[in-house]
């Protein structure tokens, strides 16, 4: 098979869930003999390793340079300004709209046997192009229930005005975008079924489980010896930043009652201010990002995943189980998972709940060696990167054969 794939960005550092997934997923395609043409925007100061050249997760690949305004400057304040007036559109849609890239795609689309738009992002370039070959979708969130959770959580007025107008523009934006593709594929079956039953899809081929290389992660030699809370992702991702300070607001304090040595370790890429003010208090660590989080973790008793908003499946989740970590999540969190509670995963959803399943894990050894066995034979079982590469391909070629059939 001959896929286009096209993605926002590098896949160099895989540092967030993303990046992962689709990292992993290409090389697992690429190996099976199938031709993969990474086609990816991205934006001119960003420099592309020697590293992400010669990785083969691609036969071909193809970047193009598209400016657009940082974050935080007066000029990506006056893009949100003249979005939030003169487009329908959410604004993390309509940023990512290049005449080159949608050029490039028409031209490369030639020689493919199927395209991939993977994430929504690049969804917008390819309205009304009408190519030769099937085009999916790769759903690896329902972004719209990400802006709705994000709204709902938001602490003043004004954000949560601002969240909810985006809320609706996303909802908008990605019903109708996926109704011009010839296939969705997700990464839940919770997310297969909301797409048919909210968004009234009837091209949902199916969904695609996270995968994790139970090879090279591994449990450690033996459970941690002081008492740390771990937070293991992407700490420039909203949702990830809304759950670590609700965590470190309400949850902490709970924990601190009954167990005051308790400490808090922070692992994930960029992050922001909030984050990083929280080392202010010596009980939390910030690592920022980190060569191997294999090492943090292992450092850790117990890995919570207080998310309070988010879409998809949790990268996160697999990798700490894969290492032999027990995890507490919130509902949201472990959403789309096949883990149980009290067997390969707590779950918890207020405060008080969250703070108790934590004390359990952080002083039961027993409980949380149990635990954490179960989640790791889970991985071991079900889950592999080249499980997951191979459904996606079969899906894709459910696409194919999809249009080849008369009308």
């Amino acid at each position: 098979m001959r896929i286009l794939w096209v993605k926002y960005g590098t896949l160099f550092p895989p540092d967030t869930g993303g990046r992962k997934r689709t990292w992993a997923m290409l090389r697992e395609i690429v190996r099976a003999g199938h031709e993969l043409h990474y086609l990816a925007l991205k934006t001119p100061d960003v420099s592309i390793t020697d590293e992400e050249k010669h990785d083969r997760y691609a036969t071909r690949k193809t970047w193009i340079d598209h400016r657009e305004a940082a974050k935080g400057s007066p000029a990506f304040f006056l893009d949100l300004l003249g979005n939030f007036a003169l487009s329908w559109r959410p604004y993390v849609l309509d940023r990512y709209r290049c005449d080159a890239w949608r050029e490039a795609i028409q031209q490369h689309a030639k020689d493919a046997d199927v395209v991939v738009c993977d994430f929504l992002t690049p969804a917008p370039n390819f309205e009304g192009l009408r190519l030769s070959c099937p085009v999916v979708l790769f759903q690896h969130n329902i972004e719209s229930q990400i802006w709705k959770r994000l709204a709902d959580t938001a602490g003043n007025a004004v954000k949560r005005a601002y969240l909810a107008s985006q809320y609706r523009r996303m909802w908008r934006a990605e019903k109708e975008f996926s109704e011009g593709f010839e296939g969705i594929i997700t990464v839940s079956p919770e997310d297969s079924a909301f797409c048919r039953e909210q968004y009234q899809l009837r091209r949902v081929l199916g969904d695609v489980l996270t995968g994790v290389d139970v090879e090279a992660f591994q449990p450690p030699a033996k459970p941690a010896a002081a008492p740390v809370i771990g937070f293991l992702g992407s700490m420039d991702w909203m949702p990830n930043i809304d759950g670590v300070l609700w965590f470190a607001r309400e949850v902490l304090p709970k924990v601190r009652e009954q167990m005051p040595d308790v400490r808090v370790k922070i692992i994930g890429r960029n992050p922001s201010a909030s984050i990083r003010a929280l080392a202010s208090d010596p009980a939390f660590e910030v690592t920022g990002t980190v060569p191997e989080v294999q090492p943090h973790v292992h450092e850790c008793r117990v890995i919570a995943v207080p998310l309070l908003a988010g879409g998809g499946t949790r990268i996160k989740i697999f990798e700490a189980m894969a290492m032999g970590v027990p995890v507490i999540s919130t509902t949201i969190g472990a959403e789309g998972l096949p883990v149980r509670h009290g067997e390969e995963i707590e779950i918890a959803d207020d405060a008080e709940s969250f703070a108790k399943g934590t004390l359990k894990l952080l002083a039961d050894a027993d409980a949380a060696s149990r635990m954490a066995s179960n989640a790791r034979e889970l991985m071991e079982q079900r889950f592999s990167w080249r499980f997951a590469a191979s459904k996606f391909v079969e899906l894709c070629q459910q696409a194919m054969d999809h249009q080849q059939r008369p009308s």
